[in-house]
């Protein structure tokens, strides 16, 4: 007993899990439901990288080990409920801007993800980046939330393998309902609502117990879902003994041509992470009186510092994954929520069959469930203030209709210092939010937002 005491006493004084009104049981629970929402990651990313000619395999083990290490320094530097993993933004970003139609060999696209991650982090440890979280308007704060749940709505319910809303090639109108008595469709429907009522119970672990639950079922009754086996011995080298272990080319930073390319993964990287560091943060309640993130500058540079480690061991940069947001629902409040991702994410490494028994339709009613759950950001936004409110909704609908959160942002801060400007109130603009709009603007008026 004494030893079991203090452990607890140990994990306590590491996490302040009582301090921020959590109890172990409660972060572990977090800490799987956010595994199992962002698990798919480890299948997407290796196959888009796989277009770009990167070896899947290998690229399945790197990524989990950036997944896995990332949470890990996320939740024991910063302790916050924020997993870190190969971001799909980005990892598309590198397939198809990096590797796709550039004449780069692959060493050279990691050499530009590498220093894509070392200007991250310098930007980072600067004071750079907090600068900019700083100065991230609350009704834009509170948009990018709102988008963002919209964007994780849209991600569940546009999946092929759900099919719950599907391209419309009737009519003009882009979308349309998919067919509501498939398996899948029904699925999470029906995931959906049991989360819902779950939650209004208060049952522990709701989320969790869902995913859980429709994944046996998938697999009882779907025979896409199928059990191969247990266990697969991890290797960075593919069955044609292909590695991109270490192999990054340096000289890719003397290619000019590609300095644009790179800076635009990192302008992307900076603002697309920031904001959904700030939704989650947000989602978690962990926002101090000031209304800033607690340990922010912590959860930032442990973020930037994964990109470095993405391009040494051959994969995509790194991010917080908005999905832990599932995990926040479920009750994660502290690093303890992140550490127990990254060992999970470890462990797959050694039981990779088993992630694709997570069907798609059993983790979209997490990713409905927390998008909905965003939207209440809507009461937040002070429409006393008119155009810092309106401001916020415009971030909101364009991260949606562009599918792009660093768009949303962009317009938002737009039409914030235009709208500031023509309502008589520039006092209420301080100089890092013009500076900031300004840079946006450029970025995208120069085009290098569409080298993405």
């Amino acid at each position: 007993m004494s030893n079991l005491s203090s452990q607890s006493s140990l994990v306590e004084r590491l996490f302040k899990v009582s301090a921020r009104g959590s109890t172990v049981r409660q972060e572990v629970i977090a800490g799987l439901t956010t595994f199992l929402a962002m698990v798919y990651s480890v299948i997407v990313v290796p196959g888009m990288l796989e277009h770009a000619g990167f070896p899947s395999d290998a690229v399945f083990i790197a990524t989990c080990l950036i997944a896995g290490v990332g949470s890990i320094l996320m939740g024991m530097w910063a302790n916050l409920p924020m997993a870190i993993g190969c971001a799909i933004s980005l990892a598309a970003f590198t397939a198809y801007s990096l590797g796709i139609g550039k004449t780069i060999t692959l060493p050279e696209a990691l050499g530009a993800v590498f220093f894509m991650g070392v200007i991250f982090t310098l930007i980072s440890i600067t004071g750079l980046r907090s600068w900019i979280l700083r100065n991230i308007p609350i009704g834009i704060a509170h948009g990018t939330g709102i988008g963002i749940g919209l964007f994780l709505l849209i991600i569940a319910v546009t999946n092929s393998q759900v099919g719950l809303v599907i391209k419309n090639t009737t009519s003009d109108i882009p979308v349309a309902f998919g067919n509501f008595t498939s398996f899948p469709v029904l699925c999470s429907l029906f995931g959906l609502a049991a989360i819902i009522g779950l939650e209004k119970k208060k049952v522990p672990g709701a989320i969790l117990l869902v995913i859980i639950a429709i994944s046996i079922i998938g697999l009882i009754f779907d025979p896409n879902v199928q059990y191969t086996s247990l266990f697969a011995v991890p290797s960075l080298t593919d069955s044609n003994g292909q590695s991109l272990l270490m192999s990054l080319d340096f000289s890719v930073i003397l290619k000019l041509s590609l300095l644009p390319t790179i800076l635009a993964l990192v302008m992307t990287a900076i603002f697309d992470a920031t904001g959904t560091i700030r939704a989650v943060a947000g989602q978690a309640n962990l926002i101090d009186k000031d209304g800033q993130i607690i340990d922010g500058g912590k959860a930032l540079t442990a973020d930037s510092v994964s990109s470095i480690f993405a391009g040494l061991l051959g994969t995509s940069p790194a991010a917080v994954y908005i999905e832990s947001a599932t995990g926040t629902a479920a009750g994660g409040r502290t690093g303890l929520t992140a550490v127990v991702v990254g060992v999970l994410f470890l462990l797959i490494i050694f039981f990779s069959p088993l992630s694709y028994l997570v069907p798609a339709y059993a983790t979209a009613p997490a990713l409905m469930y927390v998008g909905l759950l965003m939207l209440s950001n809507v009461t937040k936004l002070d429409f006393s203030d008119f155009v810092g409110a309106m401001s916020g909704l415009v971030c909101a609908v364009f991260i949606v209709f562009t599918c792009n959160i660093v768009t949303g942002i962009m317009l938002g801060y737009a039409t914030l210092v235009v709208g500031r400007i023509f309502s008589g109130e520039v006092k209420k603009l301080n100089v890092g939010t013009v500076i900031i709009a300004i840079v946006l603007v450029v970025f995208y008026a120069s085009g290098w937002a569409n080298l993405g």
